[in-house]
């Protein structure tokens, strides 16, 4: 519980079986952590298995992509406040505690993997790949008017239950790009929402999305399309 609001910790998990107990085990020792639901995306490893063995909640998303998972792991997630995270390593866990405080004052969190001071040694954020967040970041924030956005790719984002509701149905992105999509009916309806820095690190295993140059580059093209049809779809909706 944090300031007697339960917290639900949401993961999408495809073929995590190297260190998705890690990952359970680091968010329920967390003080404020007090429910971990882990979407198993048609895994082909044994990460189902891994994750029947402990305390977290176990689901089975049938259909297939990053956003399908996570649209399953909230709708699923009891608390007042949930959190989407991937559990691969790459971030830490203790960085909860940043978000639930911004969370006092804004109704949605999102972090950002791209200040150079908080990115570990092996962590899958070169330049290109900082810069290219960056960019789509910025395009975002001018066409939806935000607040200062620097990363579109990042997993680690806290919303209120009111927040989450607010824009539950109006989520339909299956695929990687479904962060852009989030982001995006948050700041059209309006909810209070800002961005911070957290540490990001080496991933155990290997990145389904960003590990390989051409798939960073055709995700980082959907994004982009995404963003200006949809921008051009509500301005013509007026």
């Amino acid at each position: 519980m944090y300031r007697n609001k339960k917290v639900s910790v949401v993961f999408p998990v495809y073929n995590e079986e190297e260190n998705i107990r890690a990952a359970i085990d680091d968010f329920f020792a967390q003080p404020f952590v007090d429910e971990v639901i882990a979407v198993d995306n048609n895994s082909t490893d044994r990460s189902a298995e891994v994750i029947k063995s402990t305390r977290a909640t176990y689901v089975h998303e049938t259909t297939q992509g990053y956003g399908a998972a996570l649209q399953r792991g909230m709708r699923e997630a009891t608390g007042d406040l949930i959190v989407t995270v991937e559990p691969d390593g790459t971030f830490m866990a203790r960085d909860i505690e940043k978000l639930l405080l911004y969370g006092e004052d804004f109704d949605v969190v999102f972090g950002t993997r791209t200040s150079r001071a908080l990115i570990w040694s092996g962590a899958n954020m070169r330049f290109s790949l900082r810069m290219g967040n960056w960019a789509v970041a910025k395009l975002l924030e001018y066409l939806f008017n935000g607040p200062s956005l620097t990363d579109v790719g990042c997993t680690f984002k806290l919303l209120h239950r009111k927040a989450y509701e607010q824009v539950r149905d109006q989520l339909t992105v299956n695929g990687s790009h479904f962060s852009v999509e989030l982001m995006i009916r948050v700041l059209h309806a309006g909810i209070r929402t800002v961005e911070v820095s957290l540490h990001y690190r080496q991933r155990v295993g290997t990145s389904k999305i960003t590990g390989k140059i051409g798939k960073a580059i055709r995700l980082g093209f959907r994004m982009i399309r995404f963003i200006l049809m949809e921008r051009l779809r509500l301005w013509l909706a007026r």
